[in-house]
């Protein structure tokens, strides 16, 4: 890669002798909890997104008029920013920058935004891209080389990378009103501990992407023609909703009562079902916190779990959940559904599963259920303390030239347009209006704007799209103005549809259980417990696996073979894993 700079090589020298003093080679490093069975990586948002973080996050925005971002020379937006811009002399500092390239962007070099951010900013960027195939291999390629790019959009892992070896640098001194004052007012409202790793600096830059369906994505949905046909309700316990299998499976042999998948979003049956006896967490080792003692316990090993796996296999016994369930890929589930009579289905979104266009009428019959009262009232939702805000957002490189100047690049993205102008493009009243008079959001307040060039399935050449790092808070998202008629179940309907059923259903339990999973951020592992830990959780999370299929499908004996449970979990060393977990949690709060 070539050196950028006509004002700053001279200070390269200096500023590399800087970084060396400010700790970036220490020897430790930290890895987050990526054990999770939800696939959350693949956060459905009503088709405006890619699948980018379980589920990505956000907060509160301004909803300042139509200044721009730089005065006269800040471009068509910018909203409330307090950055001045440009930020070098045109033409003065080039940098590379590695991120994702997606189909629908056809060139970075060559598109509108990217000229509209050098003509605000001065900066000219390289772009260096991999696909979601490609792009971890391409970039840790450049990281093993002397000839990386100074930013980073793709987190190959700060362990390894800024912690252990120094070639993502901390950027706490950059931290302030003066660099970062967009990210510094986002970061207000979150915890920007979130971000700092286990050395206590911070290597990287937020992303925030909080979608508020997806803190409650563990959904069921029902069929509600099957279920008037067999003259039910829809059940609230865990006794009605045997019951209505029972009548299902007896009036329809050849159907399927409870579908359910091994791998997809949010599409495991038994997860959902257990939530009826304890809080069932991401981590498919189920290792969670007791936020009543700060704890970390394992829920595979408790009475309530044990529980929750009789009452499954008691559907089992009656025929309502059929083998597959174990075992099959979301895919196989979604032909299942479209082909066969099935009465419930997981999913996070509706729409993972049935097509809202080409079978609307399937699609309207089915409706999400609450989560079921079990034997003692338990009725757990699934969601996350502090979701939607990580860690891995932007980095920079101690190849950098000039380390303010690639952050106050990146502090555009914080800003109250930034992330409009990045998804969709720059200009105001073209590409989207801010305070659109008369419109309301999905949570039926004012709408903070309108978003009038969509998001595209095709090759475009005018915006980002959903490639680089979001800035997208709960009020941003909630804030796109709607149709207040929209119908919940046409292809316009679905955030709508979504953002009712968590806001109805799901979000009055999101908090009825001391047993929590872990927040965003809060288990770090240096690069070598990642690598302790992940042989732990990998031989663990085999035997919770596989021996709750065999209690839920009778092939084990609960009387005889739990002790056994409990014992090779023991073996394969949950104990370690727990400790490993809880010396984590307790160095981050």
């Amino acid at each position: 890669m070539k050196r950028k700079s006509v004002l700053t090589v001279a200070a390269s020298a200096v500023l590399a002798a800087s970084l060396m003093l400010s700790g970036c080679g220490n020897d430790d490093g930290n890895a987050g909890d990526s054990s999770t069975p939800e696939n959350s990586s693949q956060e459905s948002t009503g088709g405006e997104e890619s699948s980018s973080g379980e589920e990505s996050t956000g907060g509160e925005e301004s909803t300042g008029g139509d200044e721009s971002a730089g005065g006269d020379e800040g471009g068509s937006a910018g909203g409330d920013t307090a950055s001045t811009y440009p930020i070098v002399e045109p033409g003065s500092l080039e940098l590379d920058i590695f991120m994702l390239s997606m189909p629908n962007v056809e060139d970075f070099a060559t598109n509108d935004f990217t000229k509209y951010m050098e003509d605000l900013t001065g900066i000219h960027m390289n772009f260096y891209t991999g696909t979601r195939d490609d792009a971890d291999q391409k970039l840790t390629m450049l990281l093993n080389s002397d000839d990386y790019p100074d930013i980073l959009m793709i987190d190959p892992g700060i362990p390894k990378y800024g912690v252990k070896e120094g070639i993502i640098i901390p950027i706490d001194e950059y931290l302030n009103e003066d660099v970062m004052p967009n990210y510094m007012k986002m970061m207000s409202q979150f915890d920007i501990n979130v971000t700092r790793e286990t050395d206590g600096k911070i290597y990287s830059l937020a992303n925030i992407n909080d979608c508020f369906h997806c803190k409650y994505a563990r959904k069921m949905w029902v069929n509600t023609r099957l279920l008037a046909d067999i003259g039910c309700e829809v059940p609230t316990t865990t006794e009605e909703f045997k019951d209505v299998c029972q009548k299902f499976v007896d009036k329809y042999p050849d159907g399927v009562a409870i579908a359910g998948a091994d791998t997809g979003w949010f599409v495991r049956m038994q997860d959902w079902i257990l939530g009826s006896y304890t809080f069932i967490p991401s981590s498919t080792n189920k290792l969670a916190l007791d936020k009543t003692t700060n704890k970390v316990v394992n829920v595979a090993a408790t009475d309530e779990y044990k529980e929750g796996l009789k009452y499954i296999n008691e559907l089992y016994q009656i025929g309502a959940i059929d083998d597959s369930a174990f075992t099959q890929t979301s895919e196989d589930m979604k032909r299942l559904v479209n082909t066969t009579d099935v009465l419930f289905f997981p999913a996070g979104t509706i729409s993972d599963i049935i097509d809202s266009v080409s079978a609307n009428e399937l699609y309207r019959e089915y409706a999400a259920i609450a989560p079921l009262a079990g034997p003692d009232g338990t009725r757990n939702a699934w969601t996350q303390p502090n979701y939607g805000v990580s860690a891995g957002g932007a980095m920079i490189t101690d190849n950098c030239p000039d380390v303010e100047a690639a952050l106050r690049w990146l502090d555009f993205f914080y800003s109250e347009t930034g992330d409009l102008c990045s998804q969709y493009g720059a200009e105001e009243g073209v590409d989207w209006v801010l305070n659109p008079e008369g419109k309301v959001g999905l949570n039926d307040e004012p709408a903070f704007c309108e978003i009038l060039n969509t998001y595209s399935g095709e090759a475009q050449n005018h915006d980002w799209q959903d490639v680089c790092v979001r800035v997208a808070p709960e009020a941003y998202r909630l804030g796109w103005a709607v149709d207040a008629d929209v119908d919940p179940y046409s292809p316009d309907g679905l955030e709508k549809l979504l953002f009712d059923a968590s806001k109805e259903l799901y979000e009055p339990y999101g908090s009825s259980s001391n047993i929590i999973n872990f927040a965003s951020g809060q288990i770090k592992f240096t690069d070598e417990e990642s690598t302790d830990s992940s042989t732990l959780a990998t031989e663990v999370t085999k035997i919770i696996t596989e021996t709750s299929a065999a209690f839920m499908r009778g092939e084990k004996n609960f009387d005889t073979d739990w002790d056994k449970f409990l014992s090779d979990m023991e073996s394969a060393g949950a104990s370690q894993l727990i400790e490993m977990y809880q010396t984590a949690y307790d160095r981050s709060n």
